[in-house]
């Protein structure tokens, strides 16, 4: 950018073979080209004696312009004494005039050039486009490097997510959540920056901040919600962090990591708290999933999971009479003990394994029924969990039908229980398998009905046999008249759709009377008997 044009054109006549040239005539002419086609730039060659704009303020100005600031700058002087004051103002080198050289001239030119170019890779590679954060790979190496400069401070790791951040994509646009995320990173940047952290975009809307362990969690949270105020109403409810401070970070902080999500993952809509620490109980409960998941194929291998049997009684009769039993599966660990089937079921629903824990039920119930039958004469029917990872087996009814198939079982006599929040989750696909179980002889029953929140108009096209009244409806009947009239209307839909009845949780005598008198048709619960084992249940045949 000369400003004696005939200096111009003898420079744009040296460069023009090798590059695209633009040029301005002053400073602010340039500027100006500058800022409109900053995409375009490689490269600014300036002049320092200038009218309009001078050299020196060019370069000023340019610091304060975040789209050209990188853009390098060689200079272009005669005066020897202004080279250093350049190149302590941001130049990247320099060119003395005449032009003389073009060899020379397009030689330092092509290397400032490859140098930027060089640095735009690495910058492209290292830092996550959208926020300007490290992506995950470069972040695990600076967090490295992190703690060899501090490694006598305690760090902390923390995990930003937004809750239902598909929710924003969907109504307000992929563009729209990307300006949330932008605001984001631009909190969690300055915090950074403070606390001489170092932080990534892990992916889509979650984060990672690695840094001193301050106790400044409370800070950056209202720091990223007063961001996003303006683009959400409410912010304050969506952002979620989780945080873990420990010995083993430096070691193992892919692994710190996976505890601090582990948290966050964990904060739910019904709590209040949207700061969650991993602690030793967290961990202590980490430890025994992992254990459990590790042993499980080794458990149905030494046949350590063991059926269990709470028996059912029709109750509208003069005495009470064994209709039925549900079968319950119960853990004999050989290090652990008896373990609670609250530990573990949910624990396989949530990453698929619960199928093999199914099947092996499903086989031992279809077994005992026919070996109750040869022993004793009778049949007593058992009803058996599926859960909904099941239903997604397209093959379920088939399966199950191969089971009671061989073990000579009838499969009306095989009932299948269902949650009814499976229903309300995924009510179409859920309908289907209902059918197709039903169409295969089994009988369905809707397990812990009145937790799901099923409509009463849903009711009417849901496929099943048997509603289970869950036991947090049991439980008040005797003493909360609201509880008493709830149990009553549930009788009275029970009717009008023609199907039965059965209570589970029932545990007192004034509870098994209201519930005779409303017509429930079967009652199961510690009243009569907890679950026990084969062997124990055999006496109730007997009786």
């Amino acid at each position: 950018m000369e400003d004696e044009e005939i200096n111009r054109l003898i420079l744009s006549n040296i460069l023009e073979k090798e590059f695209d040239v633009l040029t301005a005539a002053n400073g602010q002419e340039a500027l100006e080209i500058a800022r409109r086609e900053y995409n375009r730039l490689s490269l600014i060659l300036l002049d320092l004696l200038m009218p309009v704009m001078d050299g020196y303020t060019f370069l000023e100005e340019v610091k304060k312009e975040p789209g050209i600031k990188g853009i390098p700058v060689i200079v272009l002087t005669s005066e020897r004494e202004a080279e250093v004051q350049s190149l302590n103002m941001g130049a990247a080198d320099f060119i003395a005039k005449p032009y003389d050289a073009p060899e020379i001239i397009l030689a330092r030119i092509a290397r400032v050039i490859q140098l930027y170019e060089d640095k735009n890779i690495i910058t492209a590679t290292q830092y996550d486009a959208l926020t300007g954060l490290y992506n995950k790979e470069f972040f695990l190496k600076y967090a490295t490097l992190f703690d060899q400069y501090y490694p006598d401070d305690e760090k902390e790791i923390m995990v930003i997510n937004v809750n239902r951040f598909h929710v924003i994509n969907a109504m307000e646009g992929r563009e729209y959540g990307d300006k949330v995320l932008a605001a984001i990173g631009k909190s969690i940047k300055e915090h950074v920056t403070e606390s001489m952290g170092v932080a990534c975009r892990y992916n889509a809307d979650i984060f990672y901040v690695y840094g001193k362990n301050e106790g400044h969690e409370e800070k950056l949270m209202q720091t990223i919600c007063d961001a996003l105020k303006p683009l959400l109403e409410d912010a304050d409810e969506r952002i979620r962090i989780g945080v873990y401070s420990g010995m083993d970070i430096g070691v193992d902080l892919s692994r710190s990591l996976d505890h601090a999500m582990l948290v966050c993952n964990g904060i739910s809509d019904k709590y209040h708290r949207k700061i969650v620490y991993y602690n030793a109980q967290i961990q202590e409960k980490e430890h025994l999933e992992e254990k459990l998941m590790h042993d499980l194929d080794r458990a149905l291998s030494e046949k350590q999971f063991k059926v269990f049997y709470q028996p059912k009684y029709a109750v509208q009769g003069d005495k009470p009479t064994l209709s039925s039993a549900e079968a319950l599966v119960r853990w004999m660990h050989p290090e652990l003990g008896m373990i609670s089937p609250g530990k573990f079921i949910p624990l396989f629903e949530q990453n698929g394994m619960i199928g093999k824990v199914d099947r092996f039920v499903w086989k031992e119930a279809a077994r005992q029924i026919a070996d109750w039958r040869k022993r004793f004469g009778v049949t007593i029917p058992l009803s058996v969990n599926v859960s909904r990872v099941d239903v997604l087996n397209e093959e379920l009814a088939g399966e199950l039908r191969t089971i009671v198939d061989e073990a000579g079982v009838d499969a009306k006599n095989y009932y299948l229980e269902l949650t009814e929040s499976a229903y309300v989750d995924d009510q179409s696909h859920i309908v289907t398998m209902a059918q197709k179980l039903r169409e295969a002889g089994f009988s369905i029953e809707m397990d812990d009905f009145g937790t799901g929140y099923s409509s009463l108009n849903m009711l009417t096209s849901l496929p099943f046999d048997v509603l289970k009244l869950d036991m947090v409806f049991v439980r008040n009947i005797h003493n909360d008249s609201k509880a008493y009239r709830l149990v009553e209307f549930v009788m009275d839909v029970a009717r009008f759709l023609g199907v039965k009845v059965i209570a589970e949780g029932v545990e007192y005598l004034e509870q098994y009377e209201i519930l005779k008198k409303l017509g429930c048709d079967v009652i199961q619960g510690y009243y009569f008997s907890k679950p026990v084992c084969a062997e124990e249940f055999e006496r109730f045949i007997k009786e």
